[in-house]
Parts: structure tokens; C-alpha cells; sequence
């Protein structure tokens, strides 16, 4: 007869969730009866047991020091019995069930210099990748742009009306962190020139590794004073730097011709419409800090184009599909370039990306 077996003990991968709720999520877990929004950056779960659970929705850098860290601690043990968390775009969510501790904590968030708001139709924090403070392949600085760009926006995430959902995303090159693609609003880092090739490339860098990194075949082998190295086919090169993810030897920096560009129409969600890549609006914009005007005043210029004809509810690709895209161009005033012809042909295009479920 077989003996049962214990279950297997380890300490491979990560604590399991449930060990993080707060008591009140766990005694309600898959029994909530409604949500609504009490006001900005403040919601209420209700259960079916009556219990309600209080979020306050706060804005935060994406980048933090352990001393903010700390103090985001301290009101979290003040007002939450210890108990917040942080959303997948850079928000921080204190979690109460004591309705008196709200205006308190708010207030305390806003002496700290944290805006509170967020929540249903409104512009969200925005999310971002690393830029000059960390990537190695950045054509634009990330943290920057976005706090120059919530600046200018940030009554939209503390209660201004707006007709629906804005959600915004930077990445500071389309290499690996391109995919801020699902957003109304996406600002991208591009280069515009191929790749330097340094002298001693095989020094440093596997050629076959080189040559496999293009993903349009522009790099090929070749010997360089006798020395192996490489050649780029600079009309096939799309300035993506993942050859320079793998060799520092060809490295893509380019004070003048870095920038920025614009992409608009893409959401995550399923509701009215499939999920959908965002589209390019604006081909570049140039690198201009400390607060790169020109970018913040084209992301307010769509923004307010969206606010003053999208019907409620409607994303910004719903809003573009209604109305079409030459009066998209014509309204924001943005200029009809050769970079908008799409010529680019991808599987993804046939592919099912919906999560929807309809019968014949």
C-alpha cells in the first residue's frame, strides 16, 4: 500500500502571497459585493460580510531612497496597522479600515509633497524604465521627462475632470523597454543613427553574438586591419541598440540625434474593443533638459485634444477610430511626416490578442 507523501519543503522562489494580505483582504478574499470612488485617490471595497476596506491612491517616484521608503513606513503603521503596497505604475496604495484615518493621512501625504488622485478617470502616475540613470542603451533620460510631464498634468491625477481613462509610459529606447506601447499616451527614446564600431571589437565582444543580436540582419562579419569585426548595412540598421546590449563596442549615445517621439491610440484593456499597439503620432522631438518643453507641450496638446472631443469612457484610440486620423493630425496640429507611412509588416498583426469571449 503506498504511503502518502509530505508535501516537499524548499525555499525556491518567493514567499506566497497570502502571507502579505491584511487580515481584512484574507476574511473577504473572492467575496467583495462593490467598489465605488468616494473622492479623489479614495475608494471603498465593500464585502458581502459588510466589511469595508478604505484605499488612498498616492503618486510616487519610481526611483525612491530608503529614507522615503521610510516615511511612506511610518504612515502606513500610523493610519493602516502597517499595510500598503505599491502598484505596477509607481503608485502607493495605504490600505485602512478606519474611514477617520482618510483626511489625516491625506494630508500628511501632501506635507510630504505627494499628490493623492489616480483613481477611475484620470491620468495615472506614469510608468517608466530606467534612462539615463541606469540603462546603458538610453537615448532619452526617463525620470525626468515624466516628472516634467506630471508637472504639467498633474491636476488630471488629483480630480480634474476628464472623460475616461489616461494612462501614459516612457521608455527611454525601443530595445527590450519598448513596450510602452499598450498606453494612450506612450513617449519612446529613439536614436537616429546606426551603431559606432570601435577598433578592437573582437577584444571585447563574440562576433557570432554580434551578428545574431540584429533583428533586421543589418551587422554582418568582417575583417577590420586584419582583426575580426564587423560591418552595418545602414539602410537595413532601425537604431534599436540591442546589438549594443551585447558588445560595448558599438555603442549608439548620440547628443544630437537622440530624442523622443510620440505614440498614441494603445490600450491594455478588454472593455468596449479589443487591446490594441499604439501608433505613431509625433517622429521626434529632441532632447532638451531640464524640463524638455517640447515634449511636455505635445503630451498636454493630445491630452486636451482627447479631453475636448472624446465622448465618456472613451480611450484615446477609441476616440482616434471614431473621428479618423487625418482630423486626429488636423486638431493637434501635428505634421504629416514620411515616418507615419507604415510599411512594416509583423505576425503580431494576425494574431488574437483578445480576451474576450463571444458566441457565434
Amino acid at each position: 500500500m503506498a504511503t502518502a507523501m509530505e508535501p516537499r519543503k524548499t525555499d525556491i522562489g518567493p514567499p506566497h502571497y497570502e502571507k502579505f494580505l491584511p487580515p481584512i483582504i484574507k476574511q473577504n478574499y473572492g467575496k467583495w459585493k462593490y467598489h465605488e470612488i468616494l473622492k479623489p485617490g479614495v475608494m471603498v471595497h465593500v464585502g458581502e460580510s459588510g466589511d469595508k476596506l478604505f484605499t488612498v491612491r498616492a503618486a510616487s517616484p519610481r526611483l525612491m531612497g530608503t529614507p522615503k521608503i521610510r516615511k511612506f513606513a511610518e504612515l502606513a503603521d500610523k493610519y493602516c496597522g502597517g499595510y500598503l503596497r505599491f502598484t505596477s505604475r509607481n503608485n502607493v496604495e495605504f490600505l485602512l479600515t478606519d474611514e477617520a484615518n482618510i483626511d489625516p493621512l491625506i494630508a500628511d501625504l501632501q506635507g510630504l509633497g505627494h499628490a493623492v488622485g489616480g483613481i477611475g478617470n484620470a491620468i495615472s502616475n506614469i510608468v517608466h524604465t530606467q534612462g539615463w540613470v541606469h540603462c546603458h542603451s538610453a537615448a532619452t533620460d526617463a525620470s525626468g521627462v515624466v516628472k516634467c510631464v506630471m508637472d504639467d498634468l498633474h491636476d488630471y491625477f488629483t480630480g480634474k475632470e476628464i472623460p475616461g481613462k489616461l494612462r501614459i509610459a516612457l521608455a527611454c529606447c525601443l530595445n527590450m523597454c519598448g513596450a510602452v506601447h499598450c498606453s494612450d499616451i506612450a513617449i519612446l527614446g529613439i536614436h537616429r543613427r546606426p551603431p559606432k564600431i570601435q577598433g578592437g571589437l573582437h577584444k571585447v565582444c563574440e562576433v557570432p553574438n554580434v551578428v545574431a543580436s540584429c533583428p533586421t540582419a543589418a551587422i554582418r562579419p568582417a575583417t577590420v586591419d586584419g582583426a575580426q569585426s564587423v560591418e552595418i548595412d545602414e539602410e537595413n540598421c532601425m537604431f534599436c541598440a540591442n546589438c549594443f546590449s551585447v558588445c560595448p563596442a558599438l555603442p549608439m549615445a548620440d547628443a544630437l540625434n537622440d530624442g523622443l517621439s510620440i505614440w498614441v491610440g494603445g490600450k491594455v484593456s478588454n472593455a468596449r474593443a479589443e487591446p490594441r499597439f499604439s501608433k505613431l503620432a509625433i517622429p521626434f522631438l529632441p532632447n532638451n533638459p531640464p524640463r524638455w518643453p517640447e515634449v511636455t507641450d505635445a503630451v498636454r496638446n493630445i491630452v486636451e485634444v482627447w479631453i475636448d472631443g472624446a465622448r465618456k469612457y472613451e480611450r484615446m484610440g477609441e476616440f482616434i477610430d471614431r473621428i479618423g486620423w487625418p482630423k486626429f493630425f488636423k486638431l493637434t496640429g501635428i505634421e504629416f511626416q514620411k515616418e507615419h507611412i507604415d510599411d512594416f509588416k509583423y505576425a503580431g498583426l494576425t494574431y488574437k490578442r483578445s480576451a474576450q469571449i463571444r458566441h457565434p
